[in-house]
């Protein structure tokens, strides 16, 4: 996989053609693959490229080893339109976010380490207790449980969508949306790192909040 430029900015998204789209989502799962938030072959990338189509990874791939024209494209139906791999079963999920967010554009999934101490025992990441997070993602959405990869799956989110960018999957995730793929990374890594904080400092004493929060 080559890449012609770095992507550290939301500013680097602008004016993307879909074939820089496809490298940028090839290069947040090698992002992701590496830093453990999206082991063996799960979790999921999506972006709406326009209001009748998505670009979302197939499935059973490693999200560290994509290629761009792995990728799939879909109607907002979820019907396909382009691609030689699978849809992913989870694309109802990404789909029924863009339906109710028409501000998205892109959609993580993931299964990084620490969020998923969170998403076994059901706990909330306590709100108020880092400057970063109360002004980049806010209060984190716990999601019920329900199968993954089903309607049910996809439904169990919609009451959550409305004024949250990072949400915990009960048993199964992570998942954030927002308005690009660097700023839905961004916020997947600061889920991951705040729930990393939040373990530790659980084992030096009871967490403090923020003055006044």
């Amino acid at each position: 996989m080559t890449h012609t430029r770095k992507w550290a900015s939301p500013e680097d998204e602008a004016g993307l053609t879909e074939n820089e789209i496809r490298d940028l989502i090839c290069e947040i799962g090698r992002r992701l693959w590496i830093k453990d938030m999206a082991d063996c072959n799960s979790g999921n990338i999506s972006y709406r490229l326009d209001p009748v189509r998505v670009l979302t990874t197939p499935t059973l791939i490693s999200k560290g080893f994509m290629e761009p024209d792995d990728l799939v494209v879909v109607d907002v139906q979820g019907n396909k339109l382009a691609g030689k791999r699978n849809l992913t079963s989870e694309a109802r999920m990404h789909l029924g976010v863009y339906a109710a967010r028409p501000d998205v554009r892109a959609v993580i999934h993931a299964h990084p380490r620490n969020v998923l101490v969170f998403a076994v025992t059901g706990l909330a990441p306590a709100s108020g207790v880092l400057t970063e997070v109360e002004g980049s993602i806010g209060a984190i959405a716990v999601v019920p449980y329900a199968p993954p990869g089903t309607q049910a799956f996809a439904d169990a989110l919609k009451p959550y969508l409305a004024g949250h960018s990072a949400f915990i999957l009960s048993q199964h995730g992570a998942l954030t949306v927002a308005r690009g793929l660097i700023e839905a990374f961004w916020a997947m890594e600061t889920l991951e790192t705040y729930c990393g904080v939040l373990l530790a400092a659980r084992s030096l004493g009871e967490v403090r909040k923020i003055p006044g929060s």
